[in-house]
């Protein structure tokens, strides 16, 4: 029985990093269609991380959100997403049919993730529909449980920097518990393991590290893909969105990221490795997340 599982799920970049890190995982269930499981998880959702790529090549990480169903399966090669980056995030100019695009859903109240790697196959007034590549599933470790709930926003002034952050984007970075990381295969990844892709990272407030326009990452134990940091070893240009889930401020972030594979010096001891983030540019988007964290009734 097909199950489409892809026979060389990784490129060059994934092999090294997973040699570099001391071997790869037993198996790799990456699937060239997307399983039942998969396309209904996608319809529970309220949000979906976007991987783009800017007009240089440069990755771009974004939020896109609507009402559970707003992404939903027409067929298991295929995910359709009923919404688009709006005019202050700059992904908006970045989405067009035919480029790649990497996806994550993540239900931070189960701690379930699954990832969705294509194409953009169209996209119109209504949202985007992309031809499914890969599809495969995450542990749930490191993810941050909350249960989110819908709320009426007020979107504030948009703010667009350079590689120093503003405060308000700094105490973001200090508190941040769940981050996404966006990054690319370049132009040297092949066949069907090429492209872009978006992960999560997380810890508890303070895992990572700002020093001057330089972000420290702990880079800790998981699945053993090395999606991102093999990624990262053919193309470093790479890209972050982190969140306030009180305020609904987005912070998204573009720069270069170099790993550091044997750990030295690393700030926090639970790490396997851990590597840094070079800040060029960013955006600080106030009030742009329709969801915040639902506290328990007293």
């Amino acid at each position: 029985m097909n199950d489409y599982r892809i026979p060389q799920p990784f490129h060059a970049g994934e092999l090294r990093a997973q040699q570099l890190a001391g071997g790869g995982p037993p198996g790799a269930p990456i699937r060239s269609q997307m399983p039942d499981q998969h396309r209904q998880f996608f319809a529970l959702l309220p949000f979906v991380c976007v991987a783009l790529a800017d007009g240089d090549g440069r990755p771009l990480a974004t939020l896109l959100h609507g009402e559970p169903g707003f992404a939903s399966s027409p067929e298991p090669g295929q995910l359709r997403i009923a919404a688009l980056p709006d005019a202050a995030d700059p992904a908006h100019a970045c989405l067009h049919a035919g480029t790649d695009v990497g996806l994550l859903g993540i239900d931070l109240g189960t701690r379930r993730r699954n990832r969705e790697n294509g194409v953009v196959a169209q996209v119109d007034g209504g949202g985007l529909l992309v031809d499914v590549h890969q599809s495969f599933g995450n542990c749930p470790r490191y993810i941050h449980v909350r249960r989110l709930e819908r709320v009426q926003r007020q979107a504030g002034p948009s703010e667009v920097f350079g590689a120093q952050l503003p405060p308000e984007a700094a105490r973001l970075v200090a508190a941040c518990e769940t981050m996404f990381v966006a990054t690319s295969s370049g132009a040297t990844g092949g066949g069907a393991a090429r492209g872009l892709d978006i992960s999560h990272r997380g810890g508890e407030a303070g895992f990572l590290r700002l020093q001057g326009h330089v972000l420290h990452v702990p880079d800790y134990a998981g699945n053993r893909y090395f999606n991102t940091l093999g990624n990262l070893l053919l193309e470093p240009r790479a890209a972050l969105v982190m969140l306030d889930f009180d305020s609904g401020d987005i912070l998204q972030l573009q720069g270069i990221a170099e790993v550091d594979w044997h750990g030295d010096a690393s700030p926090d001891p639970g790490a396997e490795r851990w590597w840094k983030f070079s800040i060029e540019r960013g955006w600080l988007r106030r009030g742009a997340f329709p969801l915040r964290e639902a506290w328990p009734q007293a």
